[in-house]
């Protein structure tokens, strides 16, 4: 019964998609308000029947019907409903499903916000939102039905990839999935302005919003992505470089250059073709990162394997692209700039160099993600890109755009003065250096740290001296309190300031990166039980082994004490988990987690008697500091986006407090 209608849902689902797509351009070509009016009820159609299929594919899940091929795969009757539900987008139809109603929903999002706007341009990125869950919905009525069924049906599943059995399952994929989603939108608008013509910066505004908070969830993901990773894979590490991180971090850079990119636009009217083409390419690497994660053809515990949807996303990529690429070349004659660059020393060159550089890195990863695929598939030879050929490309790149963070936000626009380099530079060039002497003379030697510390205190210097300069002139010239006058800047401000905030959380988050790689302390012993082994200013004990049953799995841990000062200091439990299903055992890692270090354990290895355990242990410094800088950088989006009203609202609490 679910499979019948689960799949009649999404074939009707996909013809809703294809009529509104084709009652949104006729009614625009035509003229006629009626179709229009049409397509935007058959948009809120759509949503309710893909909202449909999910909540029929979610209760397959929960009451463990494993009649449904996707069910028998991904789901247990032990596993915890909340792993039942993550099962949704555990594997390759469900993720296809999830991400066609979020697009349905940004599709319906759109309409609800601007259809009594933008009336010339609104139909057709409405017409693309909706092509967009048409190919979607084509794939999985066609080739990957995620309510197929299976015969006979087994009494149990297999159950979820048990590194996917953590609670960040329900969280860092739909953060993932909302920023790629997201930035359909600005896609959209972009398109439909090259369809009609109307290339001036008003798509830009229409989309600013969506772009800003797309790049938030994105952001969030990559974020909460290495947070996952620390804590569930067991190797003591944040990033790897893996291919499928890499698809998610190449459309993160593309879409930072743009989000820069649009100021230069909508301030001087230049950069119509670059911007374009940002956000083209933007999307078509969110395309071409499901592809990678969706074809089989990498080995990755991000990708979905053996995955028979690859052929479908190439050909749509291709179509991505020579629509977008072909219509930017028909309208070539009329995205010609009206302004230009009267200055290298300028706002202006530094936010083009900020795109130079982070287009620089984009390259750099995607050459180093592609490279062994097409090795493989030309010379038949496997090789391996790994970490030192990134490292040692994008962090001297990195470097500079953290350098650039500094500058653009306050350098002038047009022409910068000496006076306005020496009032705005100066100072914090001046702490920059002596912050960066002092921990010279404190022992820091390593080259890549001194200087992720002299960019980041340059960076912090100007932040923290603008604020401090702008909120005092608010108070001199209108008698507020500090408070107040800070929440009238970022009133009047926001964009500004929010984005100040921002580059604040990026450097929180380089100087974790920095210090956690260049100071980490690694140490591995075999212990008996009451032996310990040390590690910096630790001591750690091995107590006794231990196993147990868990609802899908045998976990077999080690009690560890932790000693400091000859004084106990915490217990720790790092284990392995056995799944009846799995050949080899997963890490169940177990950390001390503090602002300042980290002490990471891991149970590498055991005897059965329980007579000795090879234990690892890292003290990892100031890695929490990447964590807490994905937290101002929430923080400084917000501000960014939020509405006038609400930092109205703010503003008058803050001046009545003070009153």
């Amino acid at each position: 019964m679910i499979s019948t209608l689960g799949h009649f849902v999404l074939f009707l689902g996909l013809g809703v998609s294809l009529y509104a797509t084709a009652a949104a351009v006729y009614g625009a070509r035509a003229g006629r308000e009626d179709w229009l009016a049409s397509s935007r009820n058959a948009v809120l159609t759509l949503l309710c029947l893909i909202t449909a299929a999910l909540f029929l594919l979610e209760y397959a899940l929960i009451t463990s019907d494993f009649s449904l091929r996707y069910v028998a795969n991904n789901s247990t009757r032990g596993s915890l409903t909340r792993y039942k539900i993550a099962g949704l987008w555990g594997s390759l139809e469900g993720s296809l499903l999830l991400w066609a109603w979020l697009q349905a929903l940004f599709s319906a999002l759109v309409v609800a916000h601007h259809g009594d706007r933008h009336r010339s341009v609104l139909p057709y990125a409405q017409a693309v939102l909706l092509g967009i869950t048409a190919f979607f919905l084509l794939v999985m009525t066609f080739a990957v039905n995620p309510f197929a069924t299976l015969v006979p049906a087994p009494l149990d599943g297999r159950g979820l990839n048990p590194l996917l059995e953590v609670t960040d399952m329900l969280v860092h994929p739909l953060l993932l999935y909302l920023g790629y989603v997201g930035f359909s939108v600005p896609f959209a608008f972009a398109m439909a302005a090259l369809i009609t013509g109307r290339l001036s910066e008003e798509w830009l505004k229409i989309t600013r919003r969506w772009s800003v908070v797309a790049w938030l969830f994105l952001t969030g993901g990559i974020f909460y992505g290495g947070w996952w990773s620390y804590r569930t894979l067991g190797w003591g590490g944040y990033w790897a470089w893996d291919p499928v991180e890499n698809a998610s971090f190449m459309p993160w850079l593309i879409a930072t250059a743009f989000i820069h990119s649009v100021m230069i636009q909508e301030r001087t009217r230049m950069l119509k073709v670059w911007n374009l083409l940002l956000v083209t390419l933007t999307f078509a690497l969110v395309i071409f990162g499901t592809f990678l994660t969706r074809s089989g053809i990498l080995a990755s515990v991000h990708a979905f394997s053996d995955g028979p949807v690859g052929v479908l996303f190439l050909g749509f990529l291709a179509l991505v692209l020579l629509f977008s690429l072909g219509l930017i070349a028909y309208r070539a004659d009329r995205l010609k700039s009206h302004g230009e660059m009267d200055s290298i020393v300028s706002r202006e060159s530094a936010f083009l160099l900020n795109n130079v550089l982070l287009v620089g890195i984009c390259f750099t990863v995607f050459l180093g993600t592609v490279f062994p695929l097409l090795t493989e598939a030309i010379r038949g030879a496997k090789i391996s890109v790994g970490a030192p050929y990134f490292n040692r490309v994008s962090v001297p790149l990195g470097l500079a755009l953290l350098l650039l963070m500094g500058i653009g936000p306050l350098i002038a626009w047009g022409r910068a003065s000496l006076n306005n380099l020496r009032r705005n530079f100066l100072a914090p060039a001046i702490v920059a250096v002596a912050g960066a002497a002092l921990l010279f003379a404190l022992g820091v030697r390593q080259v890549e740290a001194l200087l992720a510390f002299l960019c980041g205190f340059f960076v912090i210097g100007t932040i923290v001296f603008e604020f401090i300069v702008a909120t005092r002139t608010r108070v001199r010239t209108t008698g507020e309190s500090l408070l107040a006058a800070f929440a009238v800047l970022l009133l009047k401000s926001r964009r500004r300031y929010g984005g100040l905030i921002v580059h604040l959380g990026v450097v929180i988050a380089i100087i974790g990166i920095a210090v956690s790689s260049v100071y980490k302390v690694e140490r591995e012993a075999t212990l008996k039980p009451n032996e310990r082994m040390e590690i910096g200013p630790y001591a750690i004990e091995l107590k006794e082994l231990s196993a147990g049953e868990q609802a899908t799995h045998v976990l077999v841990w080690a009690a560890l004490t932790v000693f400091k000062d000859g004084k106990p200091l915490t217990e720790l439990r790092p284990g392995q988990r056995f799944y009846p299903n799995q050949q080899t055992p997963f890490a169940s890692v177990d950390a001390r987690y503090r602002w300042d270090e980290d002490l990471y354990t891991i149970l590498s290895t055991f005897e059965r008697d329980g007579s000795s355990a090879t234990i690892k242990a890292m003290i990892n410094p100031m890695i929490a500091w990447i964590w807490i800088g994905g937290c101002v950088i929430v923080l400084g989006v917000i501000v960014a986006v939020l509405p006038e009203r609400r930092l109205a609202l703010l503003a008058l609490r803050a001046k009545a407090q003070v009153a």
